[in-house]
């Protein structure tokens, strides 16, 4: 795991004993976490820890009003079919926040989940599409989620379009792109302008870091914030309900959360 994060908080108006408390993981968790609020229905996909643990977090945060669906769980899934059922309910306007990553993602958010090159000859290949597209049209809120954030992954245009970000008038897509979450930064998407445009940076990061990491243009504010990093109380459900709950599906990465209690100022 990657050292702790300075500047995600502090004793001031956090509870947390010091900056360096916040691993970045636990940081990622939040902000995704930030993201849902207001859901009804989220499904997470697999090989999904870092957006699972969110969407569990704000599920313990919602006092029981969020229903989430980790494919791959025995115990938070209630589907009998994943697949199946989430591309029915997401037809139905039933699914509220789903995530979607890519080996490549572009500045129109097209993703490419197939492999690069030219297809079919390209030298790499990657796992494939499965239901990315469908639901990419369908679901309101499509979180788009990369750890890495490199040109290699944030290119200016995706080799092969796996899902795409965009569509021409007359296309009936009530989902798409919302927000783009990376190890850097958290972006937000204008789909009528298709473009992204730069939230926050997370704590220990800089907009040039960004900038000189990320492979297409994109819209910056006068001042780009920071992310606000996690308060105690969620630090507390992170570490206790949500690294058990999620180590269920994913033991390995629950055992890299911090179990460490959390210090009150």
């Amino acid at each position: 795991m990657a050292g702790p994060l300075a500047g995600s908080g502090g004793t001031r108006d956090r509870g947390v004993s010091a900056p360096e408390a916040v691993t970045p993981t636990e940081h990622l968790v939040a902000v995704i976490a930030g993201l849902l609020e207001g859901c009804r229905h989220i499904v997470v996909g697999a090989s999904s820890p870092i957006p699972g643990s969110a969407a569990l977090l704000a599920r313990a945060r919602s006092s029981g009003r969020l229903r989430v669906n980790v494919l791959g769980s025995q115990r938070h899934n209630s589907f009998t079919n994943g697949g199946v059922e989430t591309f029915d309910m997401a037809a139905q306007g039933r699914v509220d926040a789903f995530f979607l990553g890519g080996g490549q993602i572009d500045g129109e958010a097209n993703i490419n989940l197939v492999g690069t090159g030219h297809y079919p000859d390209g030298g790499v290949r990657w796992p494939g599409c499965f239901g990315s597209s469908y639901l990419y049209f369908l679901v309101p809120r499509v979180i788009l989620f990369r750890e890495e954030h490199t040109r290699r992954v944030f290119v200016p245009k995706v080799d092969f379009i796996s899902a795409p970000g965009w569509s021409p008038p007359g296309v009936y897509r009530p989902g798409g792109p919302w927000k783009m979450v990376t190890g850097l930064g958290l972006f937000s998407f204008d789909r009528e302008r298709r473009r992204f445009r730069l939230d926050s940076v997370h704590p220990g990061h800089t907009v040039e870091e960004i900038l000189d990491n990320t492979g297409f243009d994109f819209d910056l504010p006068g001042q780009v914030p920071e992310t606000p990093g996690p308060d105690a109380a969620t630090l507390r459900l992170i570490r206790g309900r949500i690294r058990e709950e999620i180590g269920e599906t994913y033991p390995r990465f629950a055992a890299t959360l911090a179990s460490q209690p959390v210090t009150v100022a």
